[in-house]
């Protein structure tokens, strides 16, 4: 006989604070189950009995609405995580009363029929988890508004040179700390739907350009004064940790993304600068995230961890962001950029004493303190791509005011606009333009809809006689948002599309599902069956694209694979330095 389903599924741990509130505790989100109206206020009651017995004192909870059921989170002790899960799971399950999994029992846990039992067994876990020591720690590292770096093994007070880590199983007494000599270095968390990465590394290169050791996070690894210090995805919690303890660093910049925020939420607990780039639809259906409106809510997740003294800056021209910014508990101050330095919302800001930063006839302009300072022609300035990269001008203009919210001097922001881009290893991967022998080829991240109609602008700005592109999605976007991008790129009417199978981002989905998507959404939206290839690796969809080009021809490359990209840099350099032109044998594949 098959066991029932439980009534809910990922229930997990939160250890820094994040979507639902500014603390530790509890998630899960309920799955195959009607929800009644007051499903809530006895999952609130249950969850009441289970503090009373473990001694924990009252705490925020949260009850959002999914697409599939509800979203349950509550605040819980930081010392106490593991049980706060199965505390969770016992409170829906006997709020629910009967039902098939009523009977579910496993030695160790909770049964939801027999509430002595059940108090009793979260008692003696409580009892086995309780340290003491940590909780101690947390809330005097807090009082003091200090960070606590932790992970499952490990806690570290301050950060850099000035860093020191202790094994959870012994920890310090907080009272015999020298508080004053686990000094931070300043922190700013870069968030949004796209630009994330471009933002960081423009932040750092004017950080550096002010004279700063500066680590930083991104999609691509862990860096220090721009060398790799780890490789591979680390915009979340672990890219944090690993920045923060980089020695001889005088600010960190960490990216801050979507899946890290809600799987565990910040990895600190306070910063000085926050950046949120912009909201789009992407990842819909992941962790009880099925709209806009709770992504943007998601994204605004960084505010938490800034003071009144702060900085949070926003994109002005983002308008569901500046609604749902408006409706948050924001306690920062506020800098504004958009692509119009004299929009309504950028004027207002700076009437209030705001920072703003946007285009004025021309020219980049930064407003702060009452002055105003023209950061240079966006023309000139590379990442701009000849003003047709307006995503990146807007970029450029979030970094300005964290860069200025940080102390730097604008003399500087504007000389590091002026010139980063200028050379790949500036922003790899990211809107990269080479030359070979008059064919156009970008390379970019592009990985949603609005991400791809922005590089589609600049390539349609190069004016092609044919236009090639490379498309693939990874496997935990929904059929609908895979559909969109394929409608994106076929609105482009390019001459050639290589789909592609990025084998290491599958997530979930069968070989060939993904691509078989796209090519029927593209199909559907006129594109020609022999304009299409495909499915192939990157690598090859790469060389594919390269061996059917001309002279003329934009060839336009999203890559997404870690492994991917340097290999695609390289071939590209060994083209650009050999001379090759259009027609040309390409190198054989290594």
């Amino acid at each position: 006989m098959s066991l029932p389903s439980l009534p809910f599924e990922d229930s997990r741990r939160l250890t820094g604070w994040n979507l639902h509130f500014a603390a530790t505790g509890a998630v899960l989100q309920t799955v195959g189950v009607a929800v009644a109206t007051d499903l809530p206020d006895r999952w609130r009651a249950q969850l009441a009995r289970a503090r009373q017995a473990l001694g924990w004192p009252a705490a925020a909870t949260s009850v959002r609405s999914a697409a599939n059921g509800l979203v349950l989170a509550f605040a819980a002790p930081v010392d106490q995580l593991l049980t706060a899960t199965e505390v969770n799971e016992w409170a829906l399950a006997s709020a629910l009363g009967a039902g098939p999994w009523a009977r579910l029992h496993a030695p160790g846990h909770p049964a939801a029929w027999d509430e002595a039992s059940a108090l009793a067994t979260l008692q003696a876990h409580a009892a086995s988890e309780r340290n003491p020591a940590l909780l101690a720690l947390h809330a005097a590292a807090q009082a003091r508004g200090r960070n606590v770096l932790q992970d499952d093994t490990t806690l570290t007070l301050g950060s850099g040179a000035a860093a020191r880590s202790w094994p959870l199983a012994a920890l310090p007494a907080a009272a015999a700390l020298e508080w004053d000599a686990l000094s931070e270095v300043p922190i700013a968390l870069v968030t949004g739907s796209n630009g994330k990465t471009t933002t960081t590394r423009l932040l750092a290169a004017i950080a550096r350009g002010q004279g700063l050791h500066v680590a930083h996070t991104c999609t691509d690894g862990v860096y220090r004064d721009g060398v790799a210090l780890a490789s591979g995805d680390y915009s979340g919690p672990v890219g944090a940790r690993t920045a923060l303890l980089a020695s001889g660093i005088d600010l960190a910049i960490l990216e801050t993304a979507r899946g890290g925020l809600l799987r565990r939420g910040l990895a600190v607990q306070h910063a000085q600068v926050g950046i949120v780039t912009n909201v789009s639809d992407d990842h819909f259906g992941e962790y009880g995230i099925d709209t806009l409106e709770a992504l943007a809510q998601a994204k605004l997740t960084i505010a938490r961890a800034l003071g009144a003294a702060a900085t949070l800056v926003l994109n002005a021209d983002d308008a569901l962001l500046v609604a749902q910014a408006g409706q948050q508990a924001i306690t920062a101050r506020r800098a504004w950029f958009a692509l119009d330095a004299d929009a309504p919302l950028l004027r207002a800001g700076r009437a209030r004493g705001e920072a703003t930063c946007g285009l004025r006839a021309g020219r980049l302009v930064l407003h702060a303190d009452g002055h105003e300072h023209d950061l240079g022609a966006a023309a000139a300035m590379p990442l701009g791509f000849g003003g047709t990269a307006r995503y990146n001008l807007a970029n450029i203009a979030a970094a300005a005011l964290a860069a200025q919210a940080l102390g730097i001097a604008p003399g500087v922001i504007a000389a590091v606009a002026q010139s980063f881009g200028a050379t790949p290893a500036d922003n790899p991967g990211r809107l990269q333009h080479v030359e070979l022998g008059g064919v156009h080829v970008l390379v970019d991240y592009a990985h949603n809809p609005d991400g791809m109609r922005g590089l589609l602008e600049v390539a349609a700005g190069l004016r092609p006689a044919r236009l090639g592109i490379l498309l693939g999605q990874v496997g935990n976007r929904s059929d609908a948002e895979i559909r969109e991008l394929a409608t994106t790129v076929a609105a482009a009417r390019p001459a050639r599309i290589v789909l592609k199978e990025i084998a290491s981002y599958l997530r979930g989905r069968e070989p060939g599902a993904v691509p078989a998507l796209l090519r029927a959404a593209l199909l559907a939206d006129g594109v020609a069956e022999p304009d299409l290839s495909g499915p192939v690796d990157e690598d090859a969809g790469v060389r594919q694209l390269l061996a059917w080009a001309r002279a003329g021809d934009v060839v336009v490359l999203p890559v997404h694979g870690t492994d991917t990209r340097p290999r695609v840099g390289a071939l590209l350099d060994a083209l650009a330095a050999g001379g090759w032109r259009a027609g040309d044998r390409l190198p054989a594949s290594r």
